[in-house]
């Protein structure tokens, strides 16, 4: 089947950012084939480029969420540096940023000042806690948005809050910016916003992680009752929850309504007296009786392997999984048989990375190189006009950075 043409292809996107939301953003879009072209300064770049060093010298965050850019480094404190991002942004479709509040402002590059310099660039501006608030003046990190917003207190155990493993606040922030820059290219390429109105995005993580929180604080709103973190278990339903096996594994697997509890009870346990009893005959009281139930289950499970133990609730139509550490995900059987992985260049050589969840027919994403700092700085600045002579000087004055040596 021939390559589809890339989703975003013709867009160019110019990208402010440091760290994972406005970085795993910009990635989405280069995955879709959009140009990302990744504004660094010159001293350092991007900080998450030097959390670890454990990808071959590199930091484990910046190679996930950076392949498929270009790296130019540009000093923004002068105004030569501001000229030559006001060049950029003369193409651009997009401007993404996530520095720190009121830094587009300062730079003469908010979204009120793109309206009327570049009506054409969607601006988006990724914070933490939006305008107009007590908390806006304030930095956010990850857990910092996932603490304020409530999501620590429904992760960990009882007396024992935790923040959940991913960075969430930051993903999830910069999906919802992508998704937003999406439906925003379509609006404008259906004719809308002509008066360049809709063209400015801001998404803080603070209200994305509000959303994410949305069952809890529904949940609390209406009972009045701050429902305890369980665990690998769920508080909403019953049982649901994780039991070691015969074998030394933890299987994973539940009931999320009442036909699957009557199977789980009656062709799993082999208790149709629990089958029949009116304390679990509604979600409600299995949740209320949530400590006895997972006695029984992990009575159970404790007596059979890993294998037996999911063949069994297989066979029953009960859902379960394996409980694995990341270095078992990555030789996970369900990756490798539907050829997940692919090779991505980085400057230290090249490694494995996972596609992007979409699958989409006749499409491969392009799985683009991550950029060293300030790698394709004579590159991209040459394609937007300038000399060889005014790169030069630029590189004289400071404006931009060394010559990248690979």
């Amino acid at each position: 089947m021939a390559q589809s043409r890339a989703p975003l292809a013709g867009v160019t996107v110019v990208a402010l950012e440091q760290a994972v939301s406005a970085p795993i953003c910009t990635r989405v879009l280069a995955d879709f084939g959009a140009r990302v072209i990744k504004v660094e300064n010159p001293k350092g770049g991007d900080f998450a480029r030097y959390y670890d060093d454990v990808v071959n010298g590199l930091g484990a965050h910046f190679v996930w969420a950076n392949r498929g850019k270009e790296s130019v480094t540009l000093d923004l404190k002068t105004s030569a540096g501001l000229d030559i991002l006001h060049r950029l942004l003369d193409r651009a479709d997009v401007l993404v940023s996530n520095l720190a509040p009121g830094s587009t402002a300062r730079l003469g590059i908010s979204p009120a000042d793109l309206a009327g310099r570049h009506p054409k660039v969607i601006a988006v501006e990724i914070d933490g806690y939006g305008a107009g608030g007590p908390l806006s003046h304030k930095r956010a990190y990850d857990l910092l948005a996932q603490a304020e917003s409530g999501a620590c207190a429904v992760t960990g155990y009882p007396g024992a809050p935790a923040k959940p493993g991913p960075p969430i606040a930051d993903i999830s922030t910069g999906l919802y910016s992508a998704l937003s820059i999406l439906a925003l290219l379509y609006s404008r390429d259906r004719g809308g916003n002509g008066d360049g109105a809709g063209r400015a995005v801001s998404v803080s993580l603070f209200d994305t992680m509000t959303d994410l929180m949305g069952y809890p604080l529904t949940y609390t709103q209406h009972s009045g009752v701050d429902q305890e973190p369980l665990g690998m278990s769920s508080p909403a339903v019953a049982p649901y929850g994780a039991y070691r096996t015969a074998d030394g594994h933890t299987v994973v697997l539940g009931t999320t309504n009442d036909q699957e509890w009557q199977r789980l009870s009656r062709e799993i346990l082999q208790r149709p007296d629990l089958a029949d009893d009116e304390r679990f005959s509604s979600n409600a009281g299995r949740v209320a009786n949530r400590e006895l139930l997972d006695e029984v289950i992990g009575d159970w499970c404790a007596q059979h392997d890993l294998e037996h133990v999911q063949k069994t609730a297989d066979a029953a139509g009960i859902g379960n999984a394996r409980y694995n550490l990341p270095s078992e995900v990555l030789a996970h059987p369900q990756l490798s048989a539907r050829d997940r992985w692919r090779q991505v260049d980085t400057p230290a050589g090249p490694i494995r990375a996972l596609l992007p969840p979409p699958v989409i027919s006749g499409y491969q994403p392009p799985m683009g190189a991550v950029p060293g700092l300030g790698q394709h700085t004579d590159s991209v600045l040459a394609d937007f006009g300038l000399t060889t002579e005014e790169i030069s000087t630029l590189r004289q004055q400071g404006v931009i950075g060394p010559a990248y040596a690979d």
